[in-house]
């Protein structure tokens, strides 16, 4: 089988972006009331909770892991979109300009998903599904110690790079459990 990672991804992409319309739709831009730590710990959730997931087997409640992944998604978008913003962007924005400001992050995203799968050869297919969870995981926990470091780092990328690897896993991963 011969693997079109562009065409994947952006398939992965549409369904995300028309989920993230239609919340907008329903709810306008309610997302631009949250703080940057907020936004962090609601990728968090999902993520957390595609990890007990994969450990228990079983859910109890009727939402499987990919639109867990979407959220991650979703919610990275979000984070790029209020990192840029600051006190004169609106609280509410046309469903327009959320979808040219979507579409701007999520290219920019993919510029950097082919950058470094150029060098890495793609290893995400031969990745685990659970592994890319983890690492999911992980970049929160960075993200988190930034945060609490006042954005500060030494020798680290900053909080925007590491929400679009969490987008780029989280692509990886509904590639991989067939969502296109």
């Amino acid at each position: 089988m011969l693997n079109n990672t562009s065409a994947e991804y952006d398939a992965v992409m549409a369904i995300c972006k028309t989920l993230f319309l239609k919340k907008t739709h329903d709810y306008g831009t309610a997302w631009r009331i949250l703080r940057p730590e907020s936004i962090t710990d609601q990728v968090f959730i999902k993520a957390q909770r595609i990890r007990t997931l994969e450990d228990k087997k079983v859910a109890r409640v009727d939402e499987d892991v990919t639109g867990e992944y979407i959220g991650i998604i979703n919610y990275c978008i979000i984070a790029m979109m209020q990192l840029e913003s600051d006190s004169a962007t609106p609280m509410e924005l046309s469903e327009d300009k959320v979808s040219q400001w979507y579409d701007d992050k999520a290219r920019e995203t993919k510029v950097l998903m082919f950058a470094k799968n150029h060098d890495y050869g793609e290893a995400w297919r031969d990745m685990r599904v659970s592994s890319l969870t983890d690492l999911i995981l992980m970049k929160l926990l960075r993200v988190k110690q930034i945060e609490d470091n006042k954005g500060l780092t030494l020798a680290s990328e900053g909080i925007a790079a590491n929400f679009q690897d969490m987008l780029n896993y989280s692509v990886f991963a509904l590639i991989k459990l067939g969502l296109q």
